[in-house]
């Protein structure tokens, strides 16, 4: 009690300490936030692929958006492989595609088994999936604004490319049948969804076209144990889903400076808050000695006052926590509303936390020894 009143009595300093931990916790979670929202994002296609077990690609390949196609003589030998219950291709590539106003840009085309249509979007807006069997048919991203196909037309008037209308996909004409919604993505070429059959046709004609494979495992058949049979039959990579997305995050995190970036920020937010936090809570604890003599004068052992002053610097530090991610939290409202990344798991939190409380033991650190050493009949010195 004595310890919170000392603490508050100095209202300047006791909102400086708050405001120098809630600075550090905001910074810390924010940017960590960021930064793990555009790692989801670089593998939100295989997140937004509902159903494979295994995914089987050409061994060269390092992350989801690296297209090295396989021959169509390879989904035969997977089809035989020991606990695979059925397998079906996905062709997946970069495309040219043509605006009803002229307008050019890239895309990706995504091909779906003629068949199943296995590995459609969950979320259909407008139209259906079946609606893909219909001639020349193709489906659009309605949802993202980064993606979201825009032209104007005769009149100025800009408007989203919706069901109905028509496009060129490298030269050749495409009919829009329906609008899905999916997660954002790293990559900002929009998404289209066709049959593989007629994704063959929009592309230049090559020997391989296999991007993908997709297997799914027999009941009880173990992921591990198939995907080794796989790459021994067959010599073609097979990942869980998991596996999938890590390797895509992976080569994202390693090839780019994204991880240095934010690993920066995170470290400048820390060390703010420890030098901000550490520098107002000595001189606190200097505005304050002589209240720790007396104590000290009058029995106190050290391990109380070093009590004390730990106890002040954990209240500090989970009021600038909750300040901290709160603001974080409500700054990432904002931010996702508009587009940008951001995800904050329960498991950020606990690192925030973890920091902070670094951060508050560090600040309190220089305090404890100086207090360990005063003396007591300093008290009484005029």
């Amino acid at each position: 009690m004595i310890a919170m009143r000392m603490l508050m009595g100095d209202k300047a300093r006791y909102v400086g300490l708050v405001i120098g931990v809630t600075f550090a916790a905001l910074l810390m979670t924010q940017q960590a936030a960021i930064f793990l929202g555009l790692t989801t994002r670089t593998y939100s296609f295989v997140t937004d692929t509902p159903g494979p077990d295994l995914w089987i690609m050409d061994p060269e390949v390092e992350h989801v958006a690296d297209s090295k196609p396989m021959l169509q003589t390879q989904l035969y030998r997977i089809r035989g492989v020991e606990g695979v219950e059925w397998a079906v291709p996905m062709y997946r590539a970069f495309a040219k595609l043509r605006l009803p106003n002229g307008k050019t840009r890239s895309c990706i085309i995504t091909g779906l088994d003629d068949a199943t249509l296995f590995g459609a979007p969950r979320e259909i807006v407008e139209g259906s999936v079946e609606q893909l069997r219909q001639p020349d048919s193709i489906l659009i991203d309605a949802a993202q604004s980064g993606t979201r196909l825009v032209w104007a037309g005769a009149d100025g008037v800009e408007r989203a490319l919706g069901v109905g209308d028509s496009i060129e996909l490298n030269d050749r004409r495409a009919k829009v049948v329906g609008t899905y919604r999916i997660s954002p993505s790293f990559f900002w070429e929009p998404t289209i969804y066709t049959t593989f059959t007629r994704a063959l046709t929009f592309m230049p004609q090559e020997r391989r076209t296999l991007t993908f494979i997709l297997v799914k495992l027999k009941a009880g058949a173990d992921a591990k144990d198939v995907a080794a049979g796989i790459r021994a039959s067959t010599g073609m990579s097979a990942h869980r889903p998991e596996e999938f997305k890590r390797l895509t995050a992976e080569y994202i995190l390693t090839k780019t400076g994204i991880l240095v970036n934010f690993g920066l920020a995170v470290g400048l937010g820390f060390l703010i808050g420890m030098l901000v936090t550490g520098q107002t809570f000595y001189h606190f604890t200097l505005d304050n000695l002589r209240h720790f003599a007396a104590l000290k004068a009058m029995g106190a052992s050290s391990s109380v006052l070093v009590g004390m002053i730990v106890a002040q610097a954990l209240l500090v530090g989970l009021i600038g926590y909750g300040l901290g991610v709160g603001g974080a939290a409500a700054m990432g409202g904002v931010l996702d509303a508009g587009g940008l990344a951001f995800h904050l798991p329960w498991s950020l939190l606990v690192f925030t936390g973890v920091a902070v409380l670094g951060v508050s033991v560090c600040a309190s650190l220089l305090s404890i020894r100086r207090v360990l050493v005063v003396d007591p009949a300093s008290v009484f010195k005029s």
